[in-house]
């Protein structure tokens, strides 16, 4: 017998059932009592691109925001806002710090950025494993790259040789990546970084540097296909865990790697290849907008018109859903101390800890 029951007396079920109901009518309702249509309705969802116009990940969040409205209950209008600094950082940083937690904005973040606070990026202020991601479109295995014009040839060359590379900024995949190889290969890798997004490519065309080491090969085909039709480029090496189809004879980082420490680093960093372009909600949205989005998300990742475009732009999905992309990064943070002590020096943080106190 419940509360009320009890209060009015055993055959009084039936006004402790009218009670009941009454009270359920005027109590406030949970905010997930409301649809996602109706709080969409007549909204904007704003895209933070945390990358600066005309590159790879501005290449595909606009192309994911053209097709992703269409499916949220209320189809909102969608619109892109660029917040490009420190290799995604200081935009990775709003969205978790700043940005409404209302589900009227979105976002992206650089795939390498996901590792960045487990090995002591102290200016990566926020912890990826409490972002509500919604999916990734496709994953992101890096290369490295030298204009067709450069006397390498061959990874072992860049042995042997200076090889000028370019970037944006310290944080990101095309600066991690040639240091990286520095480390296991002992490569000679140069990094030129200040570049804008644009800049990086500008700075390998006019010369000023052989190549760009870190970009994936999507990157290219989304936005440079010209550099691939017209082979302007030659790969030297990728971050993969299988060669790729439209490059069977470039070798692949980890057949160069025998210490079994340095093989475990290198699959602890693999969930950011695995990832590659994520898309987010600030932390504590409400979950059934999260829900909703997760879902318009994969239904996008299906939708004919979305592939049609896809396949216009050289574009080939092999998406993650949001539940995957949250389980392979908590996966990752619960590696080993030791593990993530030798990820740390193959992919050493922009600013450490370390760094900062010598400044």
């Amino acid at each position: 017998m419940n509360r009320i029951s009890r209060h009015f007396g055993p055959n009084s079920a039936t006004l402790a059932a009218a009670v009941l109901a009454g009270a359920a009518l005027a109590a406030p309702q949970p905010a997930n009592a409301q649809s996602a249509k109706d709080f969409y309705q007549g909204k904007k969802l704003t895209m933070i691109i945390v990358s600066g116009a005309g590159g790879g990940y501005d290449t595909y969040s606009r192309f994911l925001s053209r097709h992703l409205n269409r499916h949220i209950p209320g189809t909102p209008r969608m619109i892109n806002q660029n917040m490009p600094g420190a290799s995604g950082i200081r935009g990775t940083n709003y969205l978790y710090n700043v940005a409404a937690r209302d589900g009227t904005i979105m976002g992206m973040t650089y795939n390498t950025n996901l590792t960045e606070p487990l090995l002591g990026n102290v200016k990566a202020k926020f912890d990826p494993t409490q972002f509500e991601w919604i999916g990734s479109i496709t994953n992101q295995y890096n290369t490295c790259m030298v204009w067709h014009t450069s006397k390498i040839q061959t990874i072992d060359d860049a042995k042997k040789t200076e090889v000028k590379v370019s970037t944006t900024g310290l944080s990101g995949n095309s600066a991690k990546m040639p240091k990286m190889l520095n480390t296991l290969l002992g490569t000679k890798f140069k990094v030129i970084h200040g570049y804008t997004t644009m800049g990086t490519r500008l700075a390998v065309e006019r010369g000023e540097v052989d190549g760009i080491c870190g970009f994936s090969y999507d990157t290219y085909a989304a936005a440079n296909p010209d550099w691939l039709k017209k082979k302007q480029i030659r790969f030297l090496i990728q971050d993969a865990p299988k060669r790729i189809k439209e490059l069977p004879d470039v070798p692949l980082v980890s057949s160069f790697v025998k210490d079994p420490k340095q093989m475990q680093a290198l699959e602890l960093l693999s969930v950011r290849n695995d990832v590659g372009r994520p898309y987010l909600f600030p932390p504590k949205v409400p979950k059934y907008l999260v829900t909703a989005l997760r879902k318009a998300f994969d239904d996008t990742m299906k939708d004919p018109k979305f592939l049609a475009d896809a396949k216009r732009m050289r574009i080939t999905p092999d998406p993650m859903t949001g539940a995957a992309v949250e389980a392979a990064l908590k996966k990752a943070y619960a590696a080993s101390k030791d593990v993530v002590a030798v990820a740390a020096t193959l992919w050493p943080p922009a600013v450490s800890k370390d760094k900062k106190k010598k400044k």
